[in-house]
């Protein structure tokens, strides 16, 4: 059974209200993105295995994400079979989040959208007023067939979208209208996935119940400091930023998204597609020391509700989905840092934190976790 989670708000400062009152330390787990691979996806007992390790590793919440696809940015229909059909994925994540919830997690759904052409769905632009009308009601279907998924499979928090920054500044009726039929459907907390340098401008935080954000804030600019102490100034000035923001807005804080590549300088540009980087160097100390240092820097901060890591996989030990430079943290030098950070008493916390005292981890693993031997399983 689901457990609630309840954001309120005081003097524009979050805190947790609930039977299980305690910031978000979560992962993002994405589908295996073929058809080529049953039996590893959303829902499969492979994902089984996947829940358990997350949940030994501290993990209370998870967030899913499924696709529809888009053939270009300048296109007007989204399609809702992404890879299996709707009706195969839909049924694949309620079992998942009925796998999840029996393990005491919580479950944010986020829809995504996939551009067939590879083009980044924070430009589509359909063009004309006629055809941004054609597209903003595809979107709205879209939406709304998986809001109902969401409510049936009791999801506890739902996100209305992902970086749609070419439209998120304007159209204010639109989103109302969206929000208030996606509420009518769906009882539990909304959120809407902004890009990082998109929140400013988005017109539709006050009527949804957290800011979610995909946080892949550079913490150095190119050429600039990449040491500890650089990365921590750079930190401390999204910390600085995001304080004024969540005050302004009167809204807690979740980075919905927040991760690093595993490669030298992941700091300087942390959104930058691990298929696009020719070159790579790995460098686990890196990505380690990056996820390490943003979040050190915003779980003391009041206004911040938790972090979603992106991501692993619904597989356990699968290797097909990105290469070995990717964001994924599992058996990796960042995942013990993860554990650690898991672990933590956040500020929005309202008692010492202890996964003992709760009694619904499994704690045979603890300080001195090593690294496990890594069983890839790819194409």
């Amino acid at each position: 059974m689901a457990l609630s989670f309840v954001l309120f708000f005081v003097s524009g400062t979050a805190a947790a209200q609930s039977p299980f009152p305690l910031g978000i330390r979560g992962m993002t787990v994405g589908p295996v993105e073929s058809s080529l691979q049953p039996g590893r996806g959303y829902g499969s007992e492979a994902s089984a295995a996947l829940l358990d390790y997350l949940v030994e590793m501290g993990v209370n919440w998870i967030s899913i994400t499924p696709f529809g696809r888009i053939w270009s940015l300048s296109s007007t229909e989204i399609l809702m079979d992404f890879e299996a059909p709707y009706e195969e994925n839909r049924e694949g994540i309620k079992r998942f989040v009925a796998m999840a919830h029996e393990r005491g997690l919580q479950v944010l759904l986020i829809p995504h959208l996939w551009v067939e052409t590879f083009g980044w769905r924070g430009e589509i632009d359909p063009g004309s007023p006629e055809r941004w009308a054609a597209y903003q009601a595809s979107y709205r279907d879209f939406v709304l067939a998986w809001a109902r998924d969401a409510a049936e499979a009791g999801v506890d928090a739902f996100s209305i979208g992902v970086e749609c920054k070419s439209w998120s500044d304007r159209f204010p009726d639109v989103w109302a209208s969206l929000i208030a039929e996606i509420r009518a459907i769906f009882p539990g907390l909304l959120t809407y996935s902004a890009n990082w340098d998109e929140i400013e401008g988005v017109v539709f935080w006050d009527l949804l119940d957290f800011v979610g954000i995909n946080a892949f804030y550079p913490l150095v600019g190119p050429g600039k400091d990449t040491s500890d102490q650089g990365y921590r100034k750079g930190a401390a000035r999204w910390v600085k930023s995001l304080a004024r923001f969540a005050a302004a807005v009167d809204r807690p804080i979740v980075f919905v998204e927040v991760g690093y590549t595993t490669r030298t300088g992941a700091g300087v540009d942390p959104w930058t597609w691990p298929e696009d980087l020719p070159g790579v160097a790995i460098d686990e100390e890196e990505q380690a020391r990056a996820l390490q240092i943003i979040l050190e820097a915003f779980l003391p901060e009041e206004f911040f509700a938790g972090f979603f890591v992106w991501r692993v996989y619904a597989h356990l030990w699968d290797v097909s989905q990105e290469a070995e430079w990717g964001f994924s943290p599992l058996f990796k030098k960042a995942e013990p840092v993860l554990r650690r950070l898991y672990r933590e008493t956040y500020a929005v916390d309202p008692a010492p934190y202890s996964l003992e005292a709760l009694g619904i981890f499994d704690l045979r693993r603890g300080a001195r976790f090593e690294l496990p031997t890594r069983r890839l399983v790819g194409w």
